[in-house]
């Protein structure tokens, strides 16, 4: 299995979060649980990087929370997806340097 950097773990973990959001919770929160697999960095990122990865897993979080206990969570999905997105671009651009 091909190790991924941190971009592409960003890159998954939007594509997961937005196919989770139209979900009922049922459905959704297994989504949410796979995404723990890739909340780790297989190496050492900057400051910055590793602080915008802990916003996006502690979005996500706040979502599961909700959804578990059918709480309200369309206003969560949107910070979570955003939280993810400037992981993501953080992540790729710390991979050009």
């Amino acid at each position: 299995m091909e190790v991924m950097n941190d971009c592409q773990k960003a890159t998954k973990v939007i594509e997961i979060l937005k196919a989770a959001e139209h979900e009922p919770a049922q459905l959704a929160l297994p989504m949410l649980n796979k995404l723990l697999d890739l909340a780790h960095a297989d190496q050492e990122q900057p400051l910055e990087i590793e602080e915008t990865r802990a916003d996006a897993f502690l979005a996500i979080c706040e979502i599961g929370k909700a959804l578990h206990h059918g709480r309200p969570a369309a206003h969560l999905w949107a910070l979570a997806i955003g939280a993810a997105e400037r992981w993501m671009s953080l992540s790729a651009a710390g991979s050009s340097h």
